[in-house]
């Protein structure tokens, strides 16, 4: 984990892949740990999953937690996201799919015409790397999975996905491919290049 930016409001770090954001069942070993031993007042405003890396957000106190929660929530927070996928992309789009949980197969989200919420995701090409693609996506809504499972959804799962990716996909990275790399709040840009 490196630090990046602190002050009296928030600290962000990049979290590295494979890092949990938050303590697991049986894994205490966490970014919030790891930030709350520098920062004792540093509280959790968001997540990134476990397999993915890049700028993870901590508020200073509870009352800027409440406030950059709201931001969040609000939708007063953007953020940029590069993966490399499979298969060949073409220009940019939008993928508005709702997304829920896959019951049976938890941790799995599926699309979920039914009963999912409302989910979209804004991509664009950024270069063709041999059988592969890398892009660019934001996420306009915040959902569990939400950008594995609608390239997964779309044909072009990330590499390394071991969750949504068939298995040569799966294989072709010993890492998922997917990067939180910018964020926009409260004025401030954070940039953070992936390291594929």
């Amino acid at each position: 984990m490196q630090v990046l930016h602190v002050d009296d409001r928030l600290v962000v770090i990049a979290k590295p892949a494979g890092l949990l954001s938050v303590p697991g069942r049986t894994e205490p070993d966490c970014a919030s740990a790891q930030v709350q031993a520098l920062y004792p007042d540093a509280l959790i405003v968001h997540r990134l999953d476990q397999a993915t890396s890049g700028l993870l957000l901590f508020a200073r106190g509870i009352e800027a937690q409440r406030e950059l929660s709201a931001d969040f929530a609000g939708r007063r927070v953007s953020k940029l996201y590069i993966a490399v996928v499979a298969g060949h992309l073409e220009g940019e789009g939008l993928i508005d799919l709702p997304v829920g949980a896959d019951w049976p197969n938890r941790p799995r989200q599926q699309v979920d015409l039914e009963s999912g919420r409302p989910s979209q995701t804004r991509w664009h090409v950024l270069a063709h790397e041999g059988d592969h693609t890398r892009v660019a996506l934001e996420p306009l809504t915040g959902r569990s999975h939400q950008l594995r499972v609608h390239l997964a959804h779309l044909g072009h799962a990330i590499l390394g996905d071991t969750l949504y990716a068939a298995p040569d996909i799966a294989a072709a990275s010993p890492r998922l491919l997917l990067h939180a790399s910018e964020l926009h709040v409260g004025g401030h840009h954070f940039i953070c290049a992936p390291e594929f």
